[in-house]
């Protein structure tokens, strides 16, 4: 098939760009670069079924294609609140734009939505049909808003105009790929481990998340995309750590002897994030295999390459 992916130069794009190109699909990559690098598809460049395409989403694009993964938009909060306007901007015009072209191109849609459609959530772990507990005039909002809109958008395509959709709710992923300066927890321990800082916990560490593995991720994306499922699925780990446990984790393979720095807990930080996936095992037979300590593994080696090459 011909398949776009937007945000395909991403942490995740660039994952799922890998999978179909070795899957045999002819592949448009979507992205204006803003958090995304050429260097994450290098392996790539100058393949003839891989076309890259310098655009913005948030300006109409027409392209003829069978499937569209709609990925793109900053997702760590440094990237996301840096320019909080234009992050609204891409999650509900630049949804438009590609949710347009799929209807146009009678094109199957993925939107890649997120965990933090639930907000600071009151039910654990959270359900597909739990509708959140969202402060839409926090710092946050932009993002987190931003994806429930274009879930909105979604939605009304599909019931409005017939547009076939999927949704996934993506929960914390992490591997190779992840920039050394996202402000993500897993890059930020590892990456302050490695140059022998402190490590940051905001609040106490009790906090949850839920680590999944990239792989396992796009692995999701592919069968949700091939199954016949529109409702929303989570795709995410359902083991539960603190952020005290994942920081203890990482400095003891790292640095034992690094620091733990504890600041303020920012302004609607979730107290707990953990994706109940009964959906996905049933609808998808779809499971993470991935546990944190290979996944550690294989994340730490890479930003320790990155870092020495820097």
């Amino acid at each position: 098939m011909r398949i776009l992916v937007t945000g395909g130069a991403g942490f995740l794009g660039s994952h799922l760009v890998d999978r179909l190109m070795e899957l045999d699909h002819d592949v448009l990559c979507l992205d204006n670069y803003y958090t995304g690098t050429k260097r994450n598809l290098s392996h790539w460049l100058g393949h003839p079924r891989l076309e890259l395409i310098r655009h913005d989403i948030t300006e109409p694009i027409r392209l003829e294609v069978d499937q569209v993964y709609h990925l793109a938009c900053p997702a760590s909060p440094v990237h996301y609140q840096f320019n909080s306007i234009k992050t609204v901007k891409t999650n509900v015009l630049g949804t438009l734009n590609m949710l347009g072209l799929a209807k146009r191109v009678r094109a199957r849609f993925l939107l890649a939505s997120t965990s933090e459609v639930y907000g600071d959530p009151e039910v654990h772990p959270q359900t597909e049909d739990y509708r959140g507990n969202v402060n839409c005039t926090g710092i946050r909002s932009c993002y987190d808003e931003g994806k429930r809109m274009a879930e909105t958008l979604t939605y009304d395509y599909h019931r409005a105009h017939g547009l076939d959709v999927r949704v996934v709710r993506i929960f914390n992923t992490y591997g190779p790929r992840m920039l050394p300066n996202d402000g993500r927890v897993v890059s930020n321990f590892i990456v302050q481990a490695l140059r022998g800082q402190a490590l940051t916990i905001y609040g106490d560490g009790s906090q949850t998340r839920s680590f999944c593995y990239v792989s396992d991720l796009i692995e999701g994306l592919l069968r949700l995309m091939a199954s016949n499922h529109t409702e929303p699925v989570n795709i995410g780990n359902p083991r539960e750590y603190t952020i005290l446990e994942l920081a203890q984790a990482i400095q003891q393979r790292i640095n034992p002897g690094a620091e733990l720095e504890f600041k303020p807990l920012p302004q609607d930080d979730p107290r707990q994030r953990q994706p109940d996936i009964a959906r996905a095992r049933d609808w998808l037979g779809w499971e993470p295999t991935v546990p944190l300590d290979e996944g550690l593994s294989r994340t730490i080696d890479y930003f320790r390459e990155r870092l020495d090459a820097a």
